[in-house]
């Protein structure tokens, strides 16, 4: 069943890999043009390729989420050589794992940047033509830990929730002007975050399969499962689904709402 948003356009941060190249790819297949932005070139350029190859359309943009400008370079970018963007996914690689007495201001500073303010700019960027046009979805991608956090991720679950409170926040601001705001909050999904956060253990396999015992479907997630939630939530189907925080965690979480 098609998602009726054939002919939009999208941007799609940290869309060279894991999570972003699922949501890329997604939303090509229901014919919406895709801006894959990144900040490696390669793995742009190799999320791009395969997006033509399954016929879809997509251009490449390499920036930092981190570096204050990237954002709206990013945004003019893509309406450069697409178009003006209907649908903004604000997907953020995690920062690194640590403990919070463990981590300094630098170690904040960075994650504050890149996961929280990056993505406020992005949205800053995008959305006043989505006002304009009335018509418009933003998504950011973060995690569970925003219900419940996660031990030895302090740096995630504080940006985390900080983009969690900024969508609500907006969401209610925007509603009227056909725009929604929502964030995905992915479980345990098979990428390589989760590859790099299991990479001490002796054998990685062994270390993915227990980890997806450990959940109530007895498996991991695939990127590509929420690459379709993604896509949904960029569809006029959608249109009434706003300001929310939808779960995909296999029903991991005992958290209750």
């Amino acid at each position: 069943m098609e998602l009726g948003i054939k002919g939009r356009v999208a941007l799609v941060t940290g869309g060279s890999r894991g999570i972003g190249r699922a949501s890329a790819e997604a939303l090509a297949r229901e014919g919406v043009a895709v801006a894959v932005a990144a900040r490696g070139a390669e793995g742009v350029n190799g999320a791009v390729a395969a997006i033509v190859a399954m016929g879809g359309r997509a251009e490449g943009i390499v920036m930092d989420m981190s570096d204050p400008a990237g954002p709206a370079a990013a945004v003019a970018a893509c309406e450069s050589v697409l178009g003006p963007v209907d649908v903004l996914v604000a997907n953020a690689g995690g920062p690194p794992p640590g403990l919070f007495l463990a981590t300094d201001d630098a170690g904040w500073d960075m994650a504050v940047q890149q996961n929280l303010l990056g993505t406020i700019r992005l949205i800053r960027a995008a959305l006043p033509g989505m006002r304009d046009r009335g018509w418009g979805r933003i998504i950011t991608v973060t995690s569970t830990s925003v219900r419940e956090v996660i031990d030895g991720l302090a740096l995630s679950n504080a940006t985390r929730a900080g983009v969690a409170g900024a969508v609500r926040t907006l969401a209610r601001e925007v509603a009227a002007d056909g725009v929604t705001v929502n964030n995905v909050l992915p479980g345990p999904i098979l990428t390589d975050r989760m590859r790099e956060l299991l990479a001490a253990e002796p054998d990685l396999n062994a270390a993915i399969a227990a980890r997806g015992a450990r959940n109530p479907t007895g498996r991991v997630g695939d990127p590509a499962e929420v690459g379709d939630l993604v896509a949904f939530l960029a569809s006029d189907r959608a249109a009434f689904i706003t300001g929310g925080s939808v779960m995909i965690d296999g029903g991991e979480s005992r958290v209750v709402g």
